[in-house]
């Protein structure tokens, strides 16, 4: 048995964060992870023979001061700048992304450009009112023919099913404020365009941070200190069982390991975990059990195959819009940074399947999978047979909360519930509040958290946190000297990235 003020479930960027933040203002936090080696969840780094491979990308930036000064805070000088680059491949051809006019007219050709100009007018003079899917949504920012070419094939590659079956509000927090127009005018003024207000609109930001060795640095990093100041990190640890005892007005949190059995206590307990896992060892049963099981989420794997460097490409990430081959994305690792390869004269590819847990994908071998890999990058052009060194597969589970159309009332009533009647267990991150958002917005819903258990009272709604990290509450909860350094930042529309 074990006794805390607060304990966090799952080590990812909301659970350290808060763990970390709280440690720093005097609470006794333990923290328990699933993963019996890593700590960042989906921002972790996998390490194989000396590579390092992150699981998708990780840009590290931010519109909040407070982000930002933590990850300095953390890491430091081991935080490098790092030009961002990410292209589409598209019948055998690579576009820049965000698109340019110019290069898209010329690859694409005069006759092709011209029908989606056409479409992209016809859709600015007659647009889908009240968009509710994401085909209609895209359709409205470009033209229904860019939609088709650039749009439609690599996102049902990503979520598994129509566009017309995923939520408009993915594509409102995922694609930045951005539109044909906006991307033309990009093309012809990268440094000065900008958004009205001044803030430049994120997806044409051509520069980031990134930690020397991989985003799991920053966690490992933090993990370390927090354990330095007395806190715990406890990995290989599944929270199989959350009960609040009213009498001791108390959390009792049993968990499941390779060591066994064991039970926690705790006065508060902040969870990152998947709503659908966490309310399934919630006891007494919720009401809202069966809307929970109904929340879905898209799974993922990454093959980093090993190769010697022909230099193929030096963008982070490329965006496979080739619906002849199976993967969506390929990550170049030494574009990241240039230490996650050991050798220099080699390189390390991502190659990155989104699938469901328990399919074709998800089920098969390594090998199949290392095969597959392997043969789909000699069909793109970006390897030869002869060059191929080495492949490692790493499968996650939940990597992406998906956006259908029930998803956000569903998710409103659990939440309401939760808050309701099961005092001092708060919510955050990526998939413990079934946001689909970036590591800076899950360490902002952290960082409000801690506020709010440090002062024992709701200072914040963590829900009013923005796709920018941004707090938008109004109101007297807010509106006076936040804590912390916090500020309050005027309303305004939701952007995020892509």
């Amino acid at each position: 048995m074990m006794e805390k003020e607060v304990l966090c479930i799952g080590a990812g960027p909301a659970g350290l964060t808060a763990a970390y933040l709280l440690a720093k203002k005097g609470h006794s936090v333990c923290v328990i992870e699933a993963d019996p080696r890593y700590v960042g969840g989906i921002s972790k780094t996998v390490e194989h023979k000396g590579f390092r491979f992150d699981i998708g990308g990780h840009r590290f930036f931010s519109k909040s001061r407070e982000v930002e000064d933590f990850w300095t805070e953390i890491l430091g000088d081991e935080m490098l700048v790092r030009p961002r680059s990410s292209r589409i491949y598209y019948r055998g051809k690579f576009f820049s992304y965000p698109l340019k006019a110019f290069e898209a007219l010329f690859k694409l050709g005069v006759w092709e450009t011209t029908l989606c100009v056409l479409s992209y007018l016809k859709a600015r003079l007659s647009p889908v009112k009240n968009p509710k899917n994401f085909e209609d949504w895209v359709s409205n920012q470009f033209g229904r023919r860019l939609f088709g070419i650039f749009f439609k094939s690599y996102t049902e590659k990503v979520w598994g099913m129509d566009c017309k079956d995923i939520s408009a509000d993915w594509a409102a927090q995922r694609i930045k404020g951005l539109s044909l127009a906006s991307a033309a005018l990009n093309a012809l003024r990268p440094k000065a365009f900008k958004r009205v207000g001044g803030d430049v609109i994120k997806t044409l930001i051509d520069s980031f941070r990134y930690p020397r060795l991989g985003p799991g640095q920053m966690w490992e990093e933090t993990a370390k200190r927090l354990q330095e100041m007395g806190g715990q990190v406890l990995l290989g640890r599944k929270a199989v069982g959350l009960q609040f005892l009213p009498g001791q007005k108390k959390w009792m949190v049993a968990t499941e390991s390779s060591f066994g059995k064991e039970t926690f206590y705790a006065d508060e307990v902040i969870s990152s975990a998947a709503i659908t896992d966490l309310v399934k060892g919630l006891s007494p049963k919720p009401k809202s059990f069966d809307l929970a099981m109904r929340l879905k989420y898209r799974d993922f794997i990454t093959v980093a195959v090993i190769v010697k460097d022909r230099n193929k490409f030096t963008d982070n990430w490329i965006y496979i819009h080739e619906p002849s081959v199976k993967v969506g994305r390929i990550q170049n690792f030494k574009s990241w940074s240039p230490f996650l390869v050991p050798d220099q004269a080699l390189n390390c590819y991502g190659l990155e399947y989104f699938c469901f847990e328990g399919d074709g994908l998800w089920t098969a071998s390594d090998a199949a999978l290392g095969a597959l890999a392997t043969e789909e990058l000699i069909q793109l052009g970006l390897t030869t047979p002869r060059d191929i060194q080495d492949f490692h597969v790493v499968r996650q589970r939940k990597a992406y909360p998906v956006y259908d159309d029930e998803y956000a009332a569903n998710v409103d009533a659990i939440r309401q519930e939760l808050e309701t009647n099961y005092p001092g267990l708060h919510l955050v991150g990526r998939n413990g509040m079934h946001k689909y958002n970036n590591q800076d917005h899950a360490m902002m819903t952290a960082m409000l958290t801690a506020e709010n258990i440090h002062a024992d009272r709701k200072l914040f709604d963590v829900w009013a946190v923005n796709q920018d990290a941004e707090y938008h509450e109004k109101g007297s909860a807010a509106s006076s000297s936040l804590p912390g350094g916090l500020r309050e930042v005027p309303r305004r529309l939701p952007t995020a990235e892509v």
